[in-house]
């Protein structure tokens, strides 16, 4: 079978589910896993070149709604009656089940099933482990320095947050993604400063810009130097790997407690 990713998470999914010998192409973000370098390129994946899709052919075409304007590539495909799914995953049940869901339009139903039972016990295993810490710090997110862009209640990183140890600074605010300001986070007085950029790798974000917004140098967290620079293809992509970043998390800010 033939199969296409058009956004990194995807590609991800595939990866999880053991088919990634099954990709023919993926858009130009995916970066991982590494056997995926020499695929064709389908482009950017809000410009996905839909010539070129159309050109390989595939069995399945894996869409995603995961990036607002991602719209018009499910619309095209859509329109050529390319055979697709759409993913649009917000929490970590919905991961599991879009790995089940996947596996069964692959045709491979089993491996969706034993990817999701392997997920889902690994969160319980963290949530085990979480629960047993007592002071959870509060977690400032910022997806974007400005505008700022930060994940609310209804977003996978309020959970990664919960199974690492900490909280969502945002979590009282019901959306998925909250723009605010940063008057509005100095005032939340946050315990951790946790910078992921979306689309931009963790060696271009320079931490000492925080120092420079109006107040902040007076905030405990950077006082302290809990400021974390993170992977974000490790937190703002909505995908399995989501749980190697809670690990990764979870020894920053408990190092003293956990042992993962």
């Amino acid at each position: 079978m033939k199969i296409l990713s058009l956004c990194p998470s995807n590609t991800e999914l595939v990866e999880y589910l053991g088919l990634t010998d099954m990709l023919a192409g993926v858009d130009d973000y995916s970066d991982w896993p590494e056997q995926i370098s020499n695929l064709p390129r389908l482009g950017p994946d809000l410009s996905i070149n839909m010539d070129k899709v159309e050109e390989l052919k595939p069995d399945l075409v894996l869409a995603s709604l995961s990036v607002p304007g991602m719209e018009k590539n499910v619309a095209e495909l859509e329109k050529r009656q390319i055979p697709h799914i759409v993913l649009n995953p917000q929490s970590l049940a919905d991961i599991a089940n879009d790995l089940v869901f996947a596996a069964k339009k692959i045709g491979r139903p089993e491996r969706g099933i034993l990817a999701a039972k392997q997920f889902t016990k690994k969160i319980e295993e963290l949530q085990v482990i979480s629960s047993r810490i007592e002071k959870k710090p509060s977690l400032y997110w910022e997806w974007w320095p400005k505008p700022v862009f930060t994940p609310g209640k209804v977003n996978w990183l309020t959970e990664i947050s919960e199974i690492a140890g900490g909280r969502n600074l945002f979590a009282d605010v019901e959306l998925a993604s909250v723009q605010t300001d940063w008057e509005d986070v100095l005032n939340r007085q946050p315990d951790y400063i946790c910078l992921a950029w979306v689309g931009v790798r963790r060696e271009k974000v320079n931490p000492e810009i925080v120092l420079k917004r109006p107040g902040w140098s007076g905030l405990e967290a950077v006082k302290q130097n809990r400021i974390l620079v993170l992977e974000e293809e490790l937190y703002c992509r909505p995908s399995p790997r989501l749980i190697e970043g809670a690990i990764k998390l979870a020894e920053k800010i408990h190092p003293q407690a956990l042992s993962i």
